[in-house]
């Protein structure tokens, strides 16, 4: 039989001696790192000198740490790791809105023709993100806005700031105490964050599901949470991340979630542009469920992979299928550029030039350059090969082609129109 190949993230002597500690807290009954929705909110006011309410934010905050605390089963690091987050991203928020409240003309700031890449997890969404944020017509928000937002950078700071030296310090600390995330997961402080790290401050994310297993709060951000509210605090996050003056011709975003709410996000940017890439549904569940099922194992000591591998097919499957229905509703065709993953992977620049020219961008030699020393110095798996299987996830090809029966018809569609 051949080897599974290894999901759990491995673990040093100091992450286990910190596991630990908490873990024989709670055999007497203490549970100091136990996270409260109260507490969190306070801290955060308090920090911040915040006296108004978001309730929103806080309502989606309560239903998460709800859901935490009945079905996440955090480590100790996990539940630290996750309470400094939750804590820093509220701050952060409130921040935002006091800088809002105070200059409101940032919410004048035009946002004209930002462009979306929402590809399915696993397609070469990141890659693709990342080349053509080496464009200086395009402007990313950057892993380090999107955990240490205030102040907003000004051109002079943008890549020298107390918030980027932080970041970059705690990513190092993360890679000491845990040797191959970056084989999992590449995260570099100035690189280009997707749109999960934006709507994290609104506490309606994709994000907290993949530390850990919170299917109530799934639930809430599915079925109830407001999709809407949330990308309008999205845009309003873009506008004060430019009041500082770092601009560019257009935003250049990404999160595959944004397959969910695309009504909403053509509402708060009717002239928006959409890079959907496309791969077989195969890939792309066993590769999420193996990240996921990766990132959970740091944060818990309960991960089931099976269960992540079922709970993966099922919120994509779910998400796919509102996607198509929105998409045959809005008549957004001229806004919207299909491109298969295999395409991608065979001419990564040439699949950019059919963007470029499908949007009509000039496309400055400039950039082609840059394009070209990127591929260079970021190689295909440089940080070591992510291997995945469905079996590993007690999944099987033909489950799901039947599951994703509405997708592969797209698909089908696609290439006959190609």
């Amino acid at each position: 039989m051949a080897k599974q190949p290894s999901i759990s993230i491995q673990r040093t002597s100091t992450l286990n001696i910190i596991n630990g500690v908490g873990g024989a807290l709670k055999k007497v009954r203490l549970d100091p790192f136990r996270i409260k929705a109260d507490s969190i909110i306070t801290k955060a006011k308090r920090k911040a000198n915040f006296d108004g309410k978001l309730p929103q934010a806080e309502e989606g905050l309560r239903v998460l740490v709800r859901s935490i605390n009945m079905e996440g089963k955090p480590n100790t690091y996990g539940a630290l790791a996750v309470k400094s987050l939750l804590e820093r991203t509220l701050y952060g928020r409130y921040k935002i809105e006091q800088e809002l409240t105070k200059n409101p003309q940032i919410e004048k700031e035009e946002i004209n023709e930002p462009v979306f890449i929402i590809g399915m997890p696993r397609t070469g969404t990141t890659i693709l993100h990342a080349l053509m944020d080496e464009d200086p017509a395009h402007r990313s928000p950057l892993a380090w806005e999107c955990l240490l937002p205030y102040p907003a950078a000004t051109p002079k700071t943008f890549r020298n700031n107390d918030q980027l030296k932080t970041v970059t310090k705690e990513f190092g600390h993360l890679f000491k105490l845990v040797p191959d995330f970056l084989q999992k997961h590449y995260m570099a402080a100035d690189s280009p964050q997707e749109c999960l790290g934006i709507t994290a401050f609104d506490f309606n994310s994709f994000q907290p599901s993949a530390q850990l297993y919170v299917p109530a709060y799934m639930d809430w951000f599915f079925h109830k949470s407001d999709m809407l509210g949330t990308m309008k605090f999205h845009k309003r996050f873009l506008q004060y991340l430019q009041s500082g003056g770092v601009k560019s011709d257009r935003w250049l975003l990404k999160t595959p979630v944004h397959l969910m709410r695309l009504p909403e996000l053509f509402e708060v940017y009717p002239d928006a542009r959409i890079i959907m890439t496309h791969r077989h549904p195969e890939e792309v569940v066993a590769s999420t469920a193996s990240l996921i099922s990766s990132v959970r194992s740091l944060y818990s000591d309960t991960e089931d992979p099976l269960r992540t591998g079922r709970e993966q097919a099922e919120l994509w499957s779910l998400y796919f299928k509102k996607f198509i229905e929105s998409r045959k509703s809005l008549q957004k065709e001229d806004q919207i550029i299909d491109l298969q993953f295999e395409d991608f992977v065979k001419n990564q620049v040439g699949t950019v030039r059919k963007i470029y020219d499908r949007f009509n961008w000039s496309l400055s030699d400039a950039a082609l350059k840059r394009f070209s020393n990127f591929l260079e110095k970021n190689p295909k798996d440089k940080n070591g090969k992510h291997v995945y299987s469905l079996e590993t996830f007690g999944l099987n090809k033909e489950d799901i082609n039947y599951q994703y029966r509405d997708y592969l018809a797209f698909l089908e569609k696609l290439k006959n129109k190609s």
